[in-house]
């Protein structure tokens, strides 16, 4: 009966670990795979990440681009035409949008003037554009920014 005291693995699924060091005979004798001289052969080598051996490593040859400000706020753009499928009336904020799939969780939003509204809504985001922001007044709209709910 095969209990929990007498498993054993596999056939073939265990090796034995290499004995290095172990005399010409066993085939990884004297230097052990190590090699003669350099580094690697000595105990106790470390290279650092990105080391290719005094080699100019690939971080130092590909150029540096563009700025990367870790103060700036990222925003996800939304056209006028992707708020034209919501009703007339109704008020479209962070929440709504996140429902509808146009946000992600945590995403701040600007609205930007592409495409037409032809519905009166009362929009409530953290950004807008100035031509944005007239083209809903024109179509009989609101427009509030978070921000300034917020004041």
């Amino acid at each position: 009966m095969l209990t929990l005291g007498n498993l054993t693995p596999a056939k073939g699924a265990k090796k034995d670990k290499k004995r290095v060091g172990r005399g010409p005979g066993s085939g990884h004798g004297k230097t052990a795979g190590r090699g003669h001289k350099g580094a690697r052969s000595r105990s106790g080598f470390k290279s650092k990440p990105g080391f290719e051996g005094g080699q100019m490593p690939l971080q130092r040859r590909l150029p540096k681009r563009g700025f990367f400000n870790k103060f700036g706020t990222d925003y996800a753009i939304i056209s006028l035409s992707q708020l034209e499928k919501f009703d007339a009336g109704q008020e479209i904020n962070n929440e709504l949008l996140l429902q509808a799939g146009i946000l992600k969780r945590g995403q701040k939003s600007k609205v930007l003037a592409n495409g037409e509204i032809t519905k009166a809504v009362t929009i409530c985001v953290d950004k807008i554009s100035a031509q944005a922001k007239s083209k809903v007044e024109e179509a009989g709209g609101t427009v509030t920014e978070a921000d300034e709910a917020a004041k």
